[in-house]
């Protein structure tokens, strides 16, 4: 590292994941007194060559990370935290209460959907491996669980001899970006993601003061939510669905999105714009999740908006599936229906018996409802494609495929530079990060145009002086 005229070392970042790509963010920041702080441990997912990542030996030994800041509690930001203590890890995780109540859900159902997976491979044959093997166990999502600790939005936390400050970021309950203050007051932020003004749930994010460097999202870099016509569109396809007798299938997020989709729904029935046909939530991890949102209502959470009140996520008319025969039950229903599944991606989980029923029946619509990184089953849906292979198996697809990304609750693109705005003084650099190619070079052309910053967008491990 570069050493400066007083004879201390700068701080090195290294980008080991969410670069060229909206999954697997992990970024690891090496302090000149020899401690080393990883801020977020997302899990690689999409493309082939992006989840062969994930079982690569993590690039410097794992019990020499001092310390891991967690943004939130999606599988790309804290999935691999075990994989990280299966490898040695043991210090803290600090993160927000919330963040630690929904990272022990997503954690022990990750664990468990790759057990399944893997005795699913090796009971009928279909993965290349032999035998194949998840990539941590429970066993690892406990440990990783003992080691973390709360910390409060605007609570000032002591990281390794630096300052941390984690500011609410509205993209889920608990989110948060992060403001670390290193050797010298020099100043980082780490974006994390970044919700929305509009968000039918969350209060938007905590305003941006200004930092050094800042580590910027782009997930939605080069695109604009139309929350209006969004919600005009749902209720156009459920209606059209319902009319020729199919059902609706929407694969969501089972953190967030699957509550932004049931309090949309409820809205569109309020205003009578779309039938009174049964909503089933199918995933047993979004419905723990939707508990933890129920639980913040009740103690009035200053993350969420003032007038949440209970009946908006937990309407009298929501059907809850729990066991797999009620799960299965739901594929050929005597009536329309709407069903929500995990996972968002399509992934695993439910949601894939769900596809395996309903796509080759043109009667159906699968509506995806959020970002689609390349090489998810949900952008080959997005993409046209004639056939999507289900657990070894090519299904054919002939259910009507709607794409509504305003349900994102990630910032777009306008809503990304207003934020760094209200920055008071403007960073030194500006790295572009959590977004495909195309995404993060158009938002760093707008950061350099319209704000005047120094912005770049970095390459897979790349490593910067701070």
């Amino acid at each position: 590292m570069r050493t400066t005229m007083s004879g201390t070392r700068s701080p090195r970042l290294t980008l080991l994941g969410g670069v060229g790509t909206v999954t697997g963010s992990k970024f690891l920041l090496d302090l000149p007194g020899g401690d080393r702080v990883l801020l977020d441990c997302g899990l690689f997912q999409g493309r082939r060559e992006l989840r062969r990542r994930n079982w690569s030996t993590f690039p410097v030994p794992a019990s020499s990370v001092s310390a891991v800041v967690l943004s939130h509690a999606h599988l790309d930001h804290c999935g691999y935290l075990p994989a990280l203590v299966r490898q040695g890890f043991s210090g803290p995780v600090h993160t927000t209460p919330h963040t630690a109540e929904l990272a022990a859900i997503v954690l022990r159902d990750s664990a468990r959907l790759m057990a399944d997976e893997a005795e699913h491979a090796n009971a009928y044959g279909w993965s290349k491996h032999r035998p194949a093997l998840p990539l941590y166990d429970e066993k690892d999502v406990e440990k990783a669980l003992e080691l973390f600790v709360p910390v409060e939005h605007e609570q000032p936390a002591d990281l390794c001899g630096i300052r941390l400050h984690l500011h609410r970021a509205g993209h889920i309950l608990g989110s948060s970006w992060s403001e670390i203050t290193l050797p010298g007051a020099a100043t980082l932020v780490h974006t994390g993601d970044l919700g929305r003004p509009a968000h039918p749930l969350l209060r938007p994010p905590a305003p941006f003061q200004g930092a050094d460097a800042v580590l910027v999202e782009s997930t939605y870099g080069n695109r604009h939510h139309d929350d209006v016509g969004t919600l005009e569109r749902m209720a156009e396809a459920i209606n059209r669905t319902v009319r020729r007798g199919g059902s609706v299938l929407i694969p969501a997020f089972a953190v967030d999105r699957t509550e932004v989709i049931i309090y949309r729904l409820r809205e569109l029935r309020l205003l009578d714009l779309i039938p009174d046909v049964p909503v089933y939530v199918d995933s047993p991890m979004g419905l723990a999740a939707r508990n933890v949102y129920l639980e913040a209502i009740a103690s009035g959470s200053p993350e969420l908006r003032p007038w949440l009140t209970r009946d908006a996520l937990d309407p009298e008319w929501l059907h809850e599936l729990r066991t797999v025969e009620e799960s299965m039950s739901v594929n050929e229903p005597d009536q329309p229906s709407i069903i929500i599944s995990a996972s968002g991606m399509a992934g695993g989980g439910r949601v894939l018996h769900h596809l395996g029923h309903l796509l080759p029946d043109p009667r159906m619509t699968v509506i995806i409802v959020g970002f689609a990184p390349l090489g998810t089953r949900s952008r080959s849906l997005l993409d046209g494609a004639a056939a999507l292979k289900i657990h070894g198996h090519y299904v054919p697809v002939r259910a009507e495929i709607v794409n509504l990304p305003g349900f994102s609750v990630h910032s777009d693109a306008d809503e990304t530079i207003a934020w760094l705005s209200t920055a008071r003084r403007a960073p030194e650099i500006a790295y572009v990060v959590h977004g495909e190619p195309d995404a993060a070079a158009t938002l760093r052309d707008r950061i350099r145009d319209e704000l005047g910053w120094h912005a770049v967008v970095p390459v897979p491990d790349e490593s910067v002086l701070l």
